[in-house]
C-alpha cells in the first residue's frame, strides 16, 4: 500500500469514527445514553418523558456489563408519570442525574391512567440499579398540598409519591436531592439490598404525607448519612420490613423516624431486626417511635435505637399501641405484639412533657423493653429561661411495659425502674 492509500484509508477510518454516536463505547461492556440523543429538550417546559423512555429501553436492553442513562447538568426536563421496568439485559443500570428532574406543575397538569397517579417515578424490577449524580428531583408538590381537600377530596387522597424503587435489588443511591414530593417522596417497596446514602430528602414542614423514605415489605435496607426535612416521618418503616440499618440522619423539622403505622383494619403485619444509631433530631414532632394500632396483630421486635441526639424535640420516645390519628377511635382487646425494643444513650432536650411515653395494651403488653443510658432533659430549663412555667404532666408515662433499666435514666420510668428487678 503506497503512501497517498494509506492516506485515504485512514481518512475514512476518522470519517467514519465521527459518524458513530456519541453513546458508543470502544469498550463494548459499557455504553453510555444521553437523553438529548433521544430528543430531550431539556428547558423545563417540553415535555422529555418519551426521549427518556427510550433512552432507557435501550439501556436495558443493552447486552453488557453497564449502561449509563446521561441527564446533563444544567438543564431542567419535564417528566409526566414514568416507568423504568426491566427486567434489563444489562448487568448494571446507571442513571446519572447531573440535571434536575421536573413533576408538572399543577396537579390538573398530570397525565395519569384512569385519572389516578400512583407515583410520579418508577423503578421496578430491576437487578443492579445505580442513581446517582448532583441533580434534584422535584415532585412539585405545594400545589398538591394547598388543594382544597373539602371541595377536591379524591384529588387529596391521591397524592401521588415521588421516587418509587420496587421488586428490584441490589439498588444503591446517593448523592441525589429530592424535594417536594406530593406525597412520600421516595418509597422502597417489596425490594431486597438496597443501599442508600448522602441523600438530602425536603418538603415544607407543614406538608401532609411527605415521608422522606417509607420501607414497606423490604428486607437488608441501609440508609445512611443522609439529611431529611420534611412534613412528616423523615423515615417511616412499614409492614414486612426486616434487618434495616439507619444511621447518620439528621431529621427536623418533621415526625422523626418511625416504625409503623401497622394493624390497621385488624390486619396482620411485621417488622422486626431493625437499628437505628448515631441520628439527630433538631426540632421534630417524635424522636424514635413505634405506633400500632388497636385491634391489629403481627409482631414488632429486635429493634434498637441507640446513640441519638435529640434538639428541642416534642416527644422524644414514643410506644404507641392505641395510635388513631383521627377522632373516630374504637376499643379492641388484640394489639401488634411488640418486644425486646432497646433504647441505649439517648441525650438532649424535649420542649414538652411527658418526654417519654410508652402506651401498651393491658391484653398483649409491650415485654423486654430495656433502656440504657436515657439522660433527656427540659429544653427550656437547659437554656436557663428566667420565666420558665413547669408543666403539670409527668416527664414521663408508662402502663403495661415489662422490661428493664440500666445506668441513668432521666426521665425516671417506674415501669422499668432497674431496683424492682
Amino acid at each position: 500500500m503506497d503512501f497517498f492509500m494509506l492516506l485515504t484509508y485512514l481518512l475514512s477510518f476518522f470519517h467514519d469514527y465521527q459518524t458513530i454516536p456519541s453513546h458508543f463505547s470502544f469498550d463494548l461492556n459499557s455504553t453510555i445514553f444521553n437523553v438529548f440523543e433521544y430528543g430531550a429538550i431539556g428547558n423545563g417546559y417540553a415535555d422529555d418523558t418519551k426521549a427518556f423512555i427510550d433512552a432507557w429501553k435501550d439501556a436495558c436492553n443493552f447486552i453488557g456489563s453497564k449502561s449509563t442513562i446521561e441527564i446533563p447538568q444544567g438543564r431542567t426536563f419535564l417528566l409526566q408519570p414514568i416507568e423504568f421496568h426491566g427486567p434489563c439485559k444489562s448487568k448494571k443500570i446507571v442513571f446519572s442525574i447531573s440535571g434536575n428532574l421536573t413533576a408538572p406543575y399543577a396537579p390538573y397538569q398530570w397525565k395519569c391512567n384512569e385519572d389516578y397517579c400512583h407515583q410520579w417515578i418508577e423503578f421496578a424490577h430491576i437487578n443492579g440499579l445505580y442513581i446517582d449524580g448532583s441533580g434534584t428531583i422535584d415532585g412539585q408538590g405545594p400545589k398538591w398540598w394547598s388543594l382544597n381537600c373539602k371541595k377536591y377530596k379524591q384529588a387529596c387522597q391521591r397524592r401521588p409519591r415521588g421516587m418509587v424503587i420496587s421488586h428490584s435489588s441490589n439498588v444503591h443511591i446517593s448523592n441525589i436531592v429530592v424535594k417536594d414530593s406530593p406525597n412520600f417522596q421516595m418509597s422502597l417497596e417489596d425490594s431486597k439490598w438496597i443501599f442508600v446514602k448522602q441523600l438530602t430528602i425536603t418538603a415544607d414542614g407543614d406538608s401532609p404525607n411527605t415521608d422522606g423514605i417509607h420501607i414497606q415489605r423490604s428486607r437488608n435496607v441501609f440508609v445512611h448519612n443522609s439529611n431529611i426535612h420534611t412534613g412528616d416521618d423523615c423515615i417511616s418503616i412499614g409492614d414486612g420490613s426486616k434487618y434495616v440499618n439507619i444511621s447518620g440522619i439528621s431529621c427536623g423539622p418533621g415526625h422523626g423516624i418511625s416504625i409503623g403505622s401497622l394493624g390497621q383494619n385488624g390486619s396482620k403485619e411485621t417488622v422486626e431486626n431493625v437499628i437505628v444509631r448515631d441520628c439527630i433530631f433538631r426540632k421534630t414532632d417524635n424522636g424514635v417511635r413505634i405506633k400500632t394500632w388497636q385491634g391489629g396483630r403481627g409482631l414488632v421486635q429486635n429493634i434498637l435505637f441507640e446513640r441519638i441526639k435529640l434538639h428541642a424535640v416534642t416527644l422524644p420516645i414514643i410506644i404507641d399501641q392505641f395510635y388513631c390519628p383521627h377522632s373516630q377511635c374504637s376499643n379492641h382487646t388484640e394489639a401488634v405484639e411488640i418486644k425486646n425494643i432497646m433504647y441505649k444513650h439517648i441525650h438532649g432536650t424535649a420542649v414538652r412533657k411527658p418526654f417519654v411515653k410508652l402506651l401498651c395494651s393491658k391484653s398483649v403488653p409491650c415485654r423486654e423493653i430495656y433502656m440504657n443510658d436515657i439522660n433527656i432533659l427540659d429544653h427550656d430549663e437547659g437554656k436557663g429561661k428566667k420565666y420558665h412555667k413547669r408543666s403539670s404532666h409527668p416527664p414521663s408515662e408508662c402502663i403495661n411495659v415489662r422490661g428493664e433499666s440500666y445506668g441513668t435514666i432521666k426521665p425516671k420510668l417506674a415501669c422499668l425502674d432497674s431496683e424492682r428487678h
